[in-house]
């Protein structure tokens, strides 16, 4: 290598950085699938170097493979190491690519590592006076600082010098790589002495000076045990050094050190990288991209396209492209978001990605007259009817339950179909969110057009069906259109991430059944729902009565201000801290603890804010949510809103009903059957903890089940040493509370609150849970490692529950996200079966032409509307349906009850 003395020398541990950004940041992929996590943070990491450093020439340096001159040392070299997990390893081209595009030399050579290739450099910068800085915070490279060699930790932003060095290790970095020699690497595979850590290694090499030294005077320890370990273990010691031992002679003839400079980025290079990875806020934040961003769009115009149909020949062309292409997506405007209530407006299509089309169909002006030049609706669903039934063509949409809901109340039906909606929620998951616009942005870089420049906003804003046809094209076309593009991207992705099953089996041949259920609806008696109210004011009155007689005075109970006041200044209750405002945080927790003591007040504050809640959310507004045109109350089911695969419900939410006190379970008495029909729900019996038999292999709780023996007795049995026939209702009661807090990876803190014992206690049950279920904590760290190594568990169908906080330098929000990778494989997998479950129900009522109709799904449970005369025949078909949902090494069990109310069904 030429000489030369440049100022000073980065050099950028590029194998070691990717690890770290891959397992730092939540998962990422680009358009075609391809994750992207790890790229992005080593693409910011360096962007924000060449920022720091401006005038420093930059080399970025790899390991070219697995295998280097060590392996033929020492063939157990990082044999230990598991393979890198599959996300990363087409990460690893791309980082390469990375540094290129930014314009730095890139530096790797078969047969050495990364390290050594560093430490060839170092060793070459020294030789010139000239100031080295590594990007690495690697033990190894510790052994390089000195004078005019520094480290930097780009993750933490912080500098490494000698004081550090001696921090981490007891001994400066000169004795490093002895300390490393005798305590050995685990991660490297590093032999080492046995018994010997960092901190011992330290002590010896400080008295002794250095390994040799010390390997000389071992026979004069006094510590039989240590000098033995260091006597038997001489070679192994000297194998070691020799392993983490640098090598500053790497042959790196071809490369000229004193040719490499700093030169300004070339933004068309860049640019194209970053585009190619969907790095848009990158694109942003470097200048001469966004300029030359600019220049393109300059010279590039929009070519896309939205055009308005108008005559039936012009959609009878459109639909003869989709013939030809195979492709029809489709999009719905309409008068409501509740399926019930909507009506047509317009209907939009796409065929190609460059070209939009709307067809408006039913658009007023504001004294309620159709506007101009129009298609008749009939006359434009007869046409498209054929279409969106061809097997030939694949008709494509986003949330297409919402649009298949609506289309159907006109005889319209879709087959077959993709959702770009579910196909994002399959691949990605909860680590983004999955709304069209949203997608739009992320994966075509492209703002779509908001509502409010269609019908305005606030006070002003008109409905769809009011928007004047010439801005109403271009807002509908582009749904279609980006629909369209989107499926372009997101479907080949579904491949490379190999969950089609996930999405073929489950998620894609459920959204029309959940149409059928949003449509159906359920019938509610707005009566009885008057009357729950009525009786639930007077309750909240007494309530009040009772508040104010236990504190002396009259206060507003729905204050939090005042009651803090009386709780903890007036009463001088235990436990009251002060929140950000100012005031008493009065929550749930804090009067539950307060409860738990004793205190009356508190309890009463609690009764009347659950009457509260249960007036204001469901007996008054549910009144409201009536449709008046079925007297039935029609809830929507959101497919793609949370990270287990659960089902949510929303407008109005029907799952969150509180059944835990008498006045919730009160208020399924206002849901009903209709004139000769009664209501059938079907729940599954203790499925999370039968999944969790399953994964976790517990042959205790296998047996309990298979047997059909009171689980809660066999674990309170198990714990506390009585026999199963003497469990009394309080053992019974602990160990169902900790059966199913072990699933939410609940602490002593959480379940000492919820059994109100002392955390002392608490911690004991759960050490006693563990010591008599082992297989459940292994289970417990086997699933955090896997989210830790992965980024997400999976279900037993192979659902990706992405962890994005797994690896999260805070304590809470890492401990709570191990908290949801132990409960995500059990939950999603109680929730993939409920789903096959439904699939396989819905099969079996159309092949038996049943009459019964699935009308809710609430977390276990389902509930179907059923002519008496059919119960018997439908309750068969139920439980062959759930049961037949899952083959675990446990029974599935499916409890059945009947009843005119959905209440008198349990």
């Amino acid at each position: 290598m030429a000489e030369a003395t440049p100022a000073k020398l980065i050099l950028v541990d590029g194998s070691g950085y990717i690890f770290r950004a891959f397992f730092g940041l939540p998962p990422m992929t680009r358009g075609d699938g391809t994750p992207v996590n790890a790229v992005f943070g080593f693409s910011s990491m360096l962007f924000k170097l060449m920022q720091d450093m401006p005038d420093d020439p930059i080399i970025v340096v790899f390991d070219a493979g697995r295998h280097s001159f060590r392996n033929d040392i020492y063939a157990e070299y990082k044999a230990n190491r598991q393979e890198p997990p599959p996300e990363l390893v087409p990460q690893f081209p791309l980082v390469r690519d990375a540094a290129r595009a930014f314009g730095l030399p890139v530096l790797e050579l078969a047969g050495f590592e990364a390290d050594d290739i560093i430490a060839t450099l170092t060793e070459a910068g020294r030789s010139r006076d000239q100031a080295v800085t590594i990007v690495s915070s690697d033990k190894d490279l510790m052994q390089l600082v000195g004078d005019n060699v520094v480290m930097w930790d780009p993750m933490k932003s912080i500098a490494i010098g000698r004081e550090q060095v001696i921090d981490k290790f007891g001994v400066g970095p000169e004795l490093v790589r002895d300390c490393l020699a005798l305590a050995g690497d685990t991660s490297d595979n590093v032999p080492g002495v046995p018994g010997i850590g960092v901190k011992t290694a330290a002590q010896l090499l400080t008295q002794f000076g250095s390994l040799d030294a010390l390997l000389a005077q071992a026979g004069t320890i006094k510590q039989p045990k240590r000098r033995q370990a260091l006597i038997d273990n001489a070679e192994m010691a000297r194998l070691s050094q020799t392993l983490v031992s640098l090598k500053a002679d790497v042959p790196l003839e071809d490369f000229e050190l004193d040719a490499v400079r700093r030169t300004d980025i070339d933004p068309a290079p860049l640019l194209e990288f970053l585009q190619a990875n969907n790095f848009k806020s990158l694109i942003g934040r470097i200048d001469k991209v966004a300029d030359h961003v600019e220049q393109e769009r300059a010279a590039s115009p929009q070519t896309t396209e939205y055009k308005r149909i108008d005559t039936m020949d012009a959609l009878g062309n459109v639909l003869s492209e989709a013939k030809t292409q195979g492709v029809l997506a489709i999009d719905t405007e309409t008068t409501s978001l509740n399926v019930a209530m909507a009506e047509l407006v317009g209907i939009s299509l796409a065929v190609t990605g460059d070209t939009g089309y709307y067809i408006p169909l039913a658009h007023i002006d504001d004294f309620s007259t159709p506007q101009p030049r129009q298609l008749d609706l009939r006359e434009c669903l007869d046409a498209l009817r054929p279409a969106l039934t061809d097997p030939t063509i694949l008709k494509i949409g986003h949330n297409l339950k919402y649009d298949m809901g609506v289309l159907r109340k006109y005889g319209v039906t879709i087959a077959p179909f993709d959702d770009t909606m579910l196909l994002s929620y399959v691949v990605y998951g909860n680590s983004h969110g999955h709304g069209m616009d949203e997608l739009a942005n992320r994966y075509l870089d492209h703002q779509t057009i908001p509502y409010s420049e269609v019908c305005g906003s606030g006070k002003s804003q008109i409905s769809f069906a009011q928007a004047p046809i010439d801005k109403a094209v271009d807002y509908a076309a582009e749904d279609a259109l980006v629909t369209l593009r989107l499926w372009q991207i997101l479907k080949p992705a579904l491949i490379e991430a190999r969950l089609t099953t996930v999405y073929e089996h489950i998620e894609r041949p459920l959204a029309p059944i959940l149409a059928d259920l949003e449509t159906n609806g359920i019938k509610v008696d707005a009566d009885i729902l008057r009357r729950l109210s009525a009786g639930f004011n007077q309750k909240m009155a007494e309530l009040e009565v009772t508040a104010h007689e236990l504190v002396g005075h009259s206060f507003n109970l729905g204050s939090p201000k005042q009651l803090g006041e009386i709780l903890f200044d007036e009463m001088g209750l235990p436990g009251g801290k002060k929140t950000k405002s100012g005031n008493y945080g009065t929550n749930v927790e804090v009067l539950e603890s307060l409860a738990a003591q004793g205190h009356d007040l508190p309890q009463t504050i609690l009764d009347w804010r659950q009457l509260q809640k249960l007036t204001r959310t469901y007996t008054e507004k549910l009144v409201d949510d009536i449709v008046p045109q079925t007297g039935r109350v029609h809830t929507s089911f959101a497919m793609a809103s949370t990270s287990t695969g659960r089902l949510s419900s929303t407008d109005p939410n029907l799952q969150n009903i509180p059944i835990r006190t008498e006045e919730g379970r009160r208020i399924r008495e206002a849901f009903v059957a209709d004139d000769g029909k009664l209501l059938l729900s079907a729940d599954y019996s203790q499925i999370e903890l039968r999944v969790l038999a399953h994964i976790a292999g517990i042959d205790v709780l296998k047996d309990a089940f298979a047997h059909d023996t009171d689980i809660h007795k066999v674990t309170a049995s198990q714990m506390f040493d009585i026999p199963v026939d003497e469990i009394d209702a309080d053992y019974r009661r602990k160990a169902k509370t900790i059966n199913y807090g072990i699933i939410y990876g609940i602490g002593a803190f959480g379940l000492a609150q919820r059994l109100g014992i002392p955390q002392k206690e608490a911690k004991d049950y759960i050490e006693a849970y563990f010591e008599q279920y082992p297989g459940i904590k292994d289970y417990m760290e086997a699933t955090k490692q896997a989210a830790r190594d992965q980024g997400y568990v999976t279900t037993l169908f192979n659902r990706r529950c992405y962890m994005p906080e797994i690896n999260a330098k805070m304590p809470t929000r890492r401990n709570y996200a191990e908290r949801q990778a132990i409960n995500a494989p059990i939950q999603g997998t109680a929730a993939d079966i409920m789903k096959r479950a439904m699939i396989a129900l819905a099969a079996k009522l159309n092949a038996g032409n049943a009459s019964a109709n699935v009308l809710l799904q609430v977390h276990d449970e389902l509930l179907l509307e059923v002519p008496e005369a059919d119960i018997d025949q439908t309750s068969a078909l139920v439980r062959e349906a759930m049961m037949g949902a899952a083959a675990l090494s446990v029974p599935l069990v499916v409890d059945v009850g009947v009843g005119g109310s959905w209440h008198a069904a349990h």
